[in-house]
């Protein structure tokens, strides 16, 4: 199988002419502000607001515990990017890379502030995080009060995740990978001069390990995931932060920013305002999904795509529009979809229906239905629902890959590898993506209280151990007992798990 190239934008480079962009382009894009025509974030129908913070609230914010200007960017910018280069490195050399830490990154580094404002948007946002074993590098020993971090991804994939190294890519095996770059824009040709820019400045004292681009899907598919299913609805609130919409999870800033109001007071103090990314390289095997779906599609009236499409929205728990199927269970309806006062205003509970029995409408082992159980949690029945606020994650990924191609949809094989770079943001992995990826998706009897029990794996992203096909309950709507057998259409190639320090650090306590 091979990797095609990543997306490739045909829009011009949305920057204002003038004499000064030119020669600062040549040296970082990443420190030139002022300069943009469009925003750097998209504007996707269905998904919260692209733009986390009102400047308002911002003005209010900056003295508080909050502090959005020390912040990381990408943190809370969420679904919204429209393309990203993941650069994984090593450091080489400690003094050297301390000196450009501090004098070259900490003034570039995208802050929340910054992104939330066309104004003050840089042409390349500029974020930066750090392994373990990259902390451990710049003389921080200790594990910044998470376990999960210390001992990587690597040992979650052996001792949690039924999951083997044997697919993953060599690169995120062992502890060689010491951070990684993140890069965003809308225009290929920014990043590209912001890798120049990194490259030159370091020099030595650094080498790139690996990278992955990532690119919003083209046209119509734009804030849709590879499978096709439109992505990030039910992204969290922050209390005190966003403005919530119908149905959405309120948190405290503490389950996602570490120190924030409620959180972790075992964080060295240095860090608050930072927060543990998980990095996934997610391949998604697009061409054999869309084979099982036709091949497995529920008996009923209607053509065998439209059957085979409700089969695929019952996995997921949504239409590919994004409208949930708990509000639309027998077809979709694109306008729900697309509207976000609507399409996460739901929480699994009707009037009438006995939540522990009727999968009518949503089956208990549905993808979203696993990863946010809403009313299956208890708690209030009647949205926003509250269940389980800890247990959200901050997600801010992209696809990588090309779009399948007319050889691969009739021969239903994949021949280039396309997927996710998937991301989430946490202030305590053990409460965020570890959390959900075992005790969840992972978890053949969760949601609880259910019958039958058996509930089966997330189709989607939950795994059996070996790699086995996954036993799954619940798909078929005429037959809420049958049982399915699902091949792996999601395989990993493995990650790290970084630390997204606040931006103070960046040219304090890690630059000494």
């Amino acid at each position: 199988m091979s990797l095609a190239p990543a997306f490739e934008s045909t829009d011009p480079l949305n920057v204002d002419p003038g004499p000064a962009v030119p020669s600062a382009l040549s040296l970082s894009p990443a420190a030139v502000t002022g300069a943009r025509k469009k925003n750097l974030l998209k504007d996707i129908p269905g998904l919260p607001p692209p733009l986390p913070v009102p400047q308002a609230k911002i003005a209010s914010l900056e003295t508080a515990s909050l502090n959005t200007n020390d912040i990381q960017g990408d943190i809370l910018v969420g679904m919204h990017k429209q393309k990203q280069l993941f650069y994984f490195f090593a450091i080489n050399d400690v003094s050297a890379f301390k000196t450009h830490l501090a004098a070259d990154v900490a003034p570039v580094v995208a802050s929340v502030t910054q992104v939330s404002n066309i104004n003050t948007q840089p042409l390349v946002a500029f974020n930066i995080a750090f392994s373990h074993s990259g902390l451990v590098a710049l003389g921080v020993t200790d594990d910044l009060g998470d376990a999960i971090f210390r001992d990587g991804q690597a040992a979650d994939a052996a001792n949690s995740f039924n999951e083997s190294t044997a697919s993953w890519i060599p690169q995120f095996v062992g502890t060689g990978i010491h951070g990684v770059i993140l890069l965003a824009s809308d225009a290929t040709g920014l990043v590209d001069q912001q890798v120049s820019s990194i490259e030159s400045t370091f020099g030595y004292s650094i080498s790139k390990v690996y990278s992955v681009s990532a690119s919003i899907r083209p046209g119509a598919e734009a804030g849709h995931e590879t499978f096709g299913f439109l992505d990030g609805i039910a992204q969290p609130a922050i209390k005190g932060l966003n403005t919530p919409l119908p149905g959405q999870n309120i948190v405290d800033a503490g389950v996602i920013i570490t120190g924030a109001a409620n959180g972790e007071s075992s964080h060295d103090s240095t860090f608050f305002g930072g927060s543990f990314l998980a990095f996934r390289q997610l391949e998604q095997r697009v061409p054999e999904f869309n084979q099982y779906l036709v091949d497995h599609a529920p008996a009923g009236a209607g053509s065998l795509e439209s059957r085979a499409e409700l089969l695929g929205a019952r996995m997921v728990g949504r239409w590919k529009s994004g409208a949930p199927i708990d509000l639309a269970p027998t077809a979709d309806d694109p306008a729900l979809g697309a509207d976000p006062q609507r399409n996460n205003n739901f929480t699994f509970a009707h009037a009438g229906s006995d939540l522990s029995t009727d999968q009518s409408r949503c089956p208990f082992s549905a993808h979203i239905r696993k990863t946010r159980p809403r009313a299956d949690l208890g708690g209030s029945l009647t949205p926003p629902n509250l269940s389980a606020p800890t247990n959200s994650i901050m997600r801010s990924g992209l696809p990588y890959g090309p779009e399948v191609t007319r050889e691969e949809a009739e021969s239903g094989t994949t021949i280039y590898e396309r997927g996710r770079a998937f991301v989430a943001y946490q202030a305590q992995l053990a409460n965020g993506f570890h959390f959900l990826q075992q005790s969840w998706a992972d978890n053949e009897t969760f949601p609880p209280r259910k019958t039958p029990s058996q509930v089966g794996f997330d189709p989607i992203i939950g795994q059996a151990p070996g790699g086995q096909d996954r036993v799954v309950a619940g798909l078929d709507p005429n037959d809420s007992t049958a049982t399915l057998s699902i091949p792996q259409f999601v395989i990993s190639h493995g990650g790290e798990y970084f630390f997204s320090p606040p931006i103070s650090a960046l040219g304090g306590r890690l630059a000494e």
